[in-house]
């Protein structure tokens, strides 16, 4: 009886095992291989929005501080939209006022790390901005729905002060989750992410989830032109979804 026991946990072991290197090897060999090779230089520009990041907290909470980084990178719905769309890329790195800023700083450093060695510094900016956007976007069209619809917004929050990495930073899971083939773990995020919808409907909740339906559709334009390129989907180790070039 022991014996059996004690294979069939040796068993479920295994599969665990298996299961977590499927899920998370390339992921995890694609990371630690860039900093074991390049150290911090792997993420230079994630070393760059923390140290952002931290900086619009400082002069933010001081008297002289907060006018500039309001006029710089605070984004509500109530603004025009070409001031919204202009503070936009800065509201990124400017940290929720009501929330705690090492969390902000401890999303960007893990998230936007992993996408930068994963993904390339560029296109991890372009989708953090997407995600962004997006979400900046849908609290207009929030709002105009208004409240009476599960996708709408009240008219009050149109005042709220729409900045920090989040909405970035879940988009960014889901990108990279797909592109290293670590599709369980992908769909917890977006699980987690309506659960948070439904537990909690709020502004930031619902951002959410349209920053990761705009990563949803841009993985579905890039799934469909890599079909009808011939090739097959790039592996872990492919920094590019660009097919290889041929003479």
């Amino acid at each position: 009886m022991s014996g059996s026991s004690r294979g069939g946990g040796g068993g479920r072991g295994a599969g665990v095992r298996r299961f977590a290197r499927r899920e998370w090897g390339p992921l995890f060999s694609t990371v630690r291989t860039a900093l074991v090779t390049k150290r911090w230089r792997a993420i230079p520009m994630t070393l760059a929005a923390v140290c952002l990041t931290a900086l619009f907290q400082l002069v933010q909470n001081q008297d002289w501080g907060y006018g500039p980084v309001h006029d710089i990178g605070f984004v509500r719905a109530q603004d025009p939209l070409w001031l919204a769309l202009l503070r936009t890329p800065l509201s990124l790195f400017v940290p929720a006022l009501d929330l705690p800023v090492w969390g902000a700083l401890a999303q960007v450093l893990l998230v936007f790390g992993i996408a930068e060695i994963c993904l390339g510094r560029w296109r991890t900016l372009a989708v953090a901005y997407l995600a962004t956007l997006a979400g900046t976007l849908y609290a207009r069209v929030g709002i105009a729905i208004g409240p009476d619809s599960p996708f709408g917004l009240s008219a009050s929050d149109a005042l709220v002060v729409d900045t920090g990495p989040s909405a970035a930073v879940v988009g960014l899971a889901v990108y990279v989750c797909w592109r290293h083939r670590a599709r369980w773990t992908g769909g917890l995020v977006v699980l987690a992410m309506v659960v948070e919808v439904v537990v909690k409907p709020n502004l930031a909740g619902k951002e959410h989830l349209a920053a990761i339906a705009a990563v949803l559709v841009l993985i579905a334009v890039l799934a469909r032109r890599e079909r009808r390129q011939g090739g097959a989907e790039p592996g872990p180790e492919t920094r590019s979804w660009k097919p290889p070039i041929r003479s």
